[in-house]
């Protein structure tokens, strides 16, 4: 009886902690940029670094490894516009043989803007294909040190014919 009600005790007292650590959502911060990959031209801002032997002959791409340092914008206009607020900065890697599914590996970089000095670290699962794709934000540092939270990205631009693709990036962040 003592060694139940024991284990009852402390079960209370981890669901007491976990219930005070949740806010419901209080401390969120959103944020909306948009992402520039321009992998074409003469200033590309994606640029593969290796790749399988088999990459070539591969529908999906699969092996491709890209490194990026692509301009983030306050709207989906060209980031020629002047409204660049920070870089994504990291790499992508082709990383399924039946799909175009990336493994995304970057960091946003913060460098104008009520978010200037800071940055925050996205990694995770991006099918290129669909419409909505979440990915999680791991850490960042300046304003969202120890940050936690989600992405979701949404093609705005495919960019078949320019080169450059154009994604909007909504993050949920708490930090």
């Amino acid at each position: 009886m003592a060694k139940a009600a024991l284990q009852l005790l402390l079960l209370l007292c981890v669901a007491a902690v976990a219930w005070a650590m949740d806010d419901g959502g209080a401390g969120m911060t959103k944020i909306k940029v948009y992402w520039h990959d321009v992998v074409a031209g003469p200033n590309p801002t994606a640029i593969r670094v290796a790749q399988a032997a088999s990459t070539n002959a591969s529908s999906t791409y699969f092996g491709a490894v890209v490194a990026i340092d692509d301009p983030l914008t306050s709207s989906p206009a060209a980031a020629a516009a002047g409204e660049v607020v920070g870089r994504a900065q990291g790499t992508y890697t082709f990383a399924d043989q039946r799909v175009i599914g990336l493994l995304m590996d970057m960091n946003f970089v913060f460098t104008a803007g009520d978010h200037n000095g800071s940055s925050l670290a996205i990694m995770g699962r991006n099918e290129v294909m669909s419409p909505v794709r979440e990915m999680s934000v791991v850490g960042g540092s300046g304003k969202f040190r120890m940050a936690r939270g989600y992405a979701e990205a949404r093609t705005v631009d495919s960019g078949f014919k320019s080169g450059e693709t154009i994604v909007e990036y909504t993050l949920f962040v708490k930090a």
